[in-house]
């Protein structure tokens, strides 16, 4: 091992002045060239890497103690942190964003490289930069935590060793953060950040709005009928062991593609719904609502009725769901004439929003014609899914994928992996660019490729991704939440909003459907109201105005 006297043994030739401590946050690819060089000591001498990797959400003594303990075990130490996305605590973690966990680790003067990890673990940069020492606090000794096994297995298979801190100071970032209380000033101040890091202004937000209005949009996609029943619990039936209700009215709502199709319209969108419908009953019914909302409507397939969806509901909670549906009955004929009739109306369209509420109009046959139609047209498509059988994955090349994370583990069949890892895995599977992931009251993490062209070999490297919380104050029900977010981020797309700009005023139309029983449309009034409204966005402009 080399000296670890800072005067006499430590490499630093490649460390910089402390002056400038951000220059030593670097990528996982520029960290193992540095590691590489390092390891190429004209002397001979080959330093010792060592390793330390944790969330680092508030730096308290006992980090200090822990990192000082593990630079004294070798030359090089560096700090890996995990990225906000994949942190899997409470709700409101992490409460520091991770370009600033970064920045408090490298402006420690015994810390020489910090790096930031996508993954929920350390065995991938471990695997790329391959420490000689690994070091992990005291309560990991004895620890089974299947992650941290992975990652000393990681180490071990190479000759590394795994070396645990003394512990001699003990402290908890959650127990801290929940000493200090939820902290909503702090969490402002870190959404405030957020918008500043990605220019999410309240004036550029407003223009986004205005150019939504009059933009040729096409939805395609399966109308439901999402029927409400209110009832009162009366007791416990005499009959058997099961719940009394009685039915105290209902209330039918235009739902699946329909309802993305008002909301666009309800914006100001030049809108056209493709769907499959029949001609009495719900069918009639969906169409009148569909007509009043300004939307034009072009039956691409016949079906006998469009599904039906009964949610039975006692004071704001649904207590279970019947399902009314015929199969949609197509030939391969019928598919490729719907598809060419499809590919005609969408050649013009600003954007195209596909929508699989699980009725059966997005069939194989069906897409397969469209997207070939679609390969090289600029047209942004996005696309989302609603009820189980809905399959998002068979929406291939899509600009934006929108869905929530039950739909995602459900459609890829895996409920362990990391979010980060499967959304990789989907996006690889399903050649889509960006993808925004709805966690609940969790809020939602975007993922984006490091290059737009699916031809340059960034297409395929580590997706970048950013938490956004959510943004509603009063959910009354979730139900058209993701339908407001779909519609309003694909439309923010096609009008040349980021996807973090998308991702914001989509939330900003979900927090407003939250609060208010079934699936509505937000009028764009609300919307602007709402985006008034909003501190972090007060606070930016004002900082604006007096740069």
């Amino acid at each position: 091992m080399m000296n670890d006297d800072p005067g006499n043994g430590r490499c630093t030739e490649s460390q910089p002045s402390i002056r400038d401590y951000r220059r030593k946050i670097v990528g996982a690819r520029r960290l193992a060239e540095i590691v590489r060089d390092a390891r190429l000591d004209k002397d001979g001498l080959r330093p010792t890497i060592v390793q330390c990797h944790g969330c680092f959400d508030i730096v308290h003594p006992g980090h200090i103690r822990y990192l000082q303990f593990a630079q004294r075990q070798g030359d090089i130490l560096v700090v890996s942190i995990t990225g906000d996305a994949t942190i899997d605590k409470e709700p409101q973690r992490p409460q520091i964003p991770q370009e600033l966990r970064a920045e408090n680790l490298a402006a420690l003067e015994f810390v020489d490289w910090v790096v930031i990890d996508p993954h929920p673990t350390a065995e991938a940069i471990l695997e790329t930069i391959r420490p000689e020492v690994y070091v992990k606090g005291r309560e990991y000794a004895t620890s089974e935590d299947p992650r941290f096994l992975r990652e000393r297995a990681v180490v071990e298979s190479y000759g590394g060793r795994v070396i645990f801190s003394s512990g001699e100071v003990v402290f908890s970032s959650s127990q801290i953060i929940e000493t200090i209380g939820t902290g909503d000033e702090r969490s402002e101040r870190r959404l405030e950040y957020l918008c500043d890091r990605h220019e999410i202004e309240r004036a550029s937000l407003m223009q986004h709005v205005a150019r939504i209005r009059g933009a040729n949009v096409v939805v395609v996609g399966d109308v439901v009928v999402e029927r409400y029943v209110m009832c009162d619990a009366k007791s416990v039936s005499s009959e058997s062991p099961m719940m009394s209700l009685k039915a105290l009215g209902k209330e039918d709502y235009a739902g699946g593609a329909a309802l993305i199709a008002m909301q666009l319209a309800a914006f100001g969108a030049q809108t056209t719904l493709l769907t499959a419908m029949g001609d009495a009953g719900l069918s009639k019914w969906a169409q009148g609502q569909l007509n009043d909302a300004g939307v034009r409507v072009r039956s691409i397939l016949s079906r006998s009725e469009v599904p039906l969806r009964t949610r039975f509901v006692v004071d704001d909670r649904k207590l279970f769901k019947v399902e009314h549906a015929e199969p949609l009955a197509a030939d391969r004929a019928s598919e490729h004439e719907a598809a060419c009739i499809a590919v005609q109306q969408c050649a013009e369209a600003d954007a195209v929003i596909l929508f699989d509420a699980g009725g059966g109009l997005l069939a194989p046959g069906f897409l397969g014609g469209l997207y070939d139609a679609m390969r090289d047209s600029p047209t942004v498509l996005a696309g989302g899914c609603g009820e189980t059988p809905a399959n998002l994955l068979a929406i291939r090349g899509a600009s934006l994928l929108v869905c929530s994370e039950r739909k995602l583990r459900l459609a890829m069949n895996d409920f362990d992996t990391g979010l980060s890892a499967l959304v990789y895995r989907a996006m690889d599977r399903s050649g889509a660019q960006r993808m925004i992931v709805t966690l609940g009251k969790r809020g939602v993490v975007t993922f984006q490729r490091p290059s737009d062209d699916p031809h340059a070999p960034a297409w395929k490297g580590r997706l970048l991704s950013e938490h956004l919380p959510s943004l509603a104050d009063r959910v009354v029900d979730h139900f058209g939440c993701g339908e407001a977010l779909l519609a309003t981020g694909a439309c923010l797309a096609a009008t040349g909003g980021s996807l973090m700009q998308a991702a914001y005023l989509g939330s900003v139309a979900s927090a407003v459907e939250a609060g208010v029983m079934g699936p509505t449309v937000v009028a764009t009034d609300r919307l602007l109201a709402h985006l008034e409204c909003r501190p972090e966005l007060r606070r930016n402009s004002q900082r604006g105005r007096v740069a």
